[in-house]
């Protein structure tokens, strides 16, 4: 009871918290309801990125991953550091300059209509069919655990599974349905550096148990019982070669945190640049933090359970909470995981309602739409798309390489087209909108026939660096006999003060040094 009850106090504190933030505020408005009418600071940009990245599918999956795999996963985190640095500097400049409310409204501006209108489908898509049924899921995983839910309703575990996943998909429609992304991202804030505390704060309870004591002594204990787990060079046969960090991981870190509209919407609801430029650079320390909460807890599994749970890798954080964690403090982390599973709902459900609103309704169905119409509009979407989610949800289970794997690779399909375009777009100005569409297509296929219809022995990752080289050559060389025509310039609209971040060189300087540092210090080569 004492563990519900501390749950229940979180939720209402967070959710009485974003009430008292958003009591005043005008959410008739398209920028009202979808850009928190471009008021959001740096330090609620960063929480709200940090938690709208950090799910229980990174706490789940990736510390399933890490406690199988070991260290090699960290990739997949730290380097996002770097691609929020490329953010900051050059494409959230261009981006407020342009007073983009959503990324496709660039595709239109820079090739045409019918292009804008493919990618706002095919993000659609990905949004309802790859992301939020597993954020859903793993949340499920995480609180059925904790609570026991299908024991306290005397049902099956698939039934209590299916029961969670209702109540969170409920809830977390909720803040995206009647407070648009200044109720996410306020609820964000709180949640997500309560995140960063209370996943801080597995590893070290759990190493100072180890240590007797001392936490120092115990990670040297976790060190010394598999010293392989700590490296971070992934081998040519592991779940993350080294090698991939220079194909495909590359341009999948550049669309995540530089195109994404989920992430990026953040940052374009920022009040001016500097404000942009400071969130994002402190997001990207946060991602250099990250992996203290979604991959040593794995490693740390390890050392209590062997390999006893190989076959049930995504059950592994859920055990070490209960392990490690006294009763009184499990129901508050439980609020925390549970506004981390919401966050990213939500904030997905938002992204979703903002695209299909602006680059769908208002483009193709009622032009002349009013603003109140239209966040109305936004409002059913989100209704929808969390029902549609909430079905979608218990088909995930069973991935055979955990859940955070199977959501890379279902990402694939739809990331590295729209990059490649987005890319050609800024940086090849003969590119015509017949080629951008075509390769959007031809990425499309390429991947999918690679992935899931023929065998190909080649990792997921590198197959992404393979249909970026053939997207932009298909875009060259159908440029090159039909080039564009459509003069393009960015034009400042002078929407918010446009003057950065002083800080922006020198902190961007630090998050590349630590990187290195990384994969310096904690990287073993002689796998290759």
């Amino acid at each position: 009871m004492q563990l519900f009850l501390t749950f229940l106090a979180y939720t209402l504190l967070v959710a009485g918290y974003s009430w008292y933030k958003l009591r005043s505020e005008k959410l008739t408005s398209q920028e009202g309801y979808f850009l928190g009418g471009r008021s959001l600071t740096g330090v609620v940009i960063a929480g709200s990125m940090l938690l709208t990245n950090i799910s229980t599918e990174h706490l789940i999956g990736m510390n399933g991953s890490s406690y199988k795999n070991g260290f090699i996963i960290i990739a997949w985190e730290v380097t996002s550091a770097l691609a929020l640095i490329v953010t900051a500097v050059y494409f959230v400049p261009k981006y407020l300059k342009m007073g983009l409310m959503t990324i496709p409204q660039f595709l239109e501006d820079r090739f045409d209509g019918f292009t804008r209108s493919l990618v706002a489908f095919f993000l659609m898509i990905s949004f309802i069919v790859t992301l939020l049924p597993i954020v859903l899921y793993t949340g499920a995983i995480n609180l059925e655990s904790i609570f026991n839910v299908s024991e306290l309703l005397d049902v099956s575990q698939a039934q209590g599974m299916n029961y969670t996943i209702w109540a969170i998909g409920f809830i977390g429609s909720l803040y995206a349905i009647f407070g648009g992304l200044k109720a996410v991202a306020v609820s964000d804030t709180l949640n997500g550096y309560g995140l960063l505390v209370g996943g801080l704060a597995i590893p070290f309870i759990a190493l100072e148990s180890i240590g007797e004591g001392n936490p120092i002594e115990g990670l040297s204990r976790v060190y010394q019982n598999a010293p392989e787990k700590f490296n971070v060079i992934g081998a040519k046969d592991s779940v993350l070669p080294f090698e991939v960090l220079f194909t495909g991981l590359i341009i999948n870190q550049i669309y995540f945190w530089c195109m994404n509209q989920m992430i990026i919407q953040r940052a374009l609801g920022a009040k001016n640049l500097k404000e942009a430029q400071k969130g994002l650079l402190f997001t990207g320390l946060l991602k250099i933090l990250v992996p203290l909460i979604i991959i040593l807890p794995g490693v740390i599994g390890f050392y209590y359970y062997g390999d006893s749970l190989y076959d049930r890798q995504d059950m592994i954080y859920p055990e070490l909470i209960k392990k490690v964690l006294p009763a009184s403090f499990i129901g508050l982390f439980a609020a925390i995981v549970m506004g981390a599973v919401l966050s990213t709902f939500n904030s997905v459900l938002n992204s979703a309602a903002t695209i299909f609103s602006i680059d769908i309704f208002k483009r193709h169905i009622d032009p002349g739409v009013s603003d109140t119409r239209l966040v109305k509009i936004g409002k059913i979407t989100s209704a929808v798309l969390a029902l549609f989610a909430i079905g979608v949800a218990p088909m995930v289970a069973h991935a055979p390489d955990g859940l955070y794997q199977l959501l890379q690779q279902l990402n694939g399909i739809f990331f590295i087209p729209i990059a490649s375009i987005m890319l050609a777009g800024f940086f090849l100005p003969k590119i015509s909108a017949l080629a951008a569409k075509t390769s959007l297509f031809v990425g499309l296929a390429f991947y999918m026939a690679c992935t899931f219809i023929f065998e190909v022995d080649l990792h997921f990752v590198h197959v992404w660096g393979i249909e970026f080289v053939l997207n932009m050559t298909v875009m060259v060389l159908i440029s090159h006999y039909i080039p564009s025509e459509k003069p393009f310039e960015i034009k400042d609209l002078q929407i918010v003060e446009m003057k950065g971040w002083k800080y922006t060189k020198g902190f961007s300087a630090f998050l590349v040094l630590t990187t290195l540092l990384i994969y310096v210090l904690l990287g073993n080569f002689s796998v290759y």
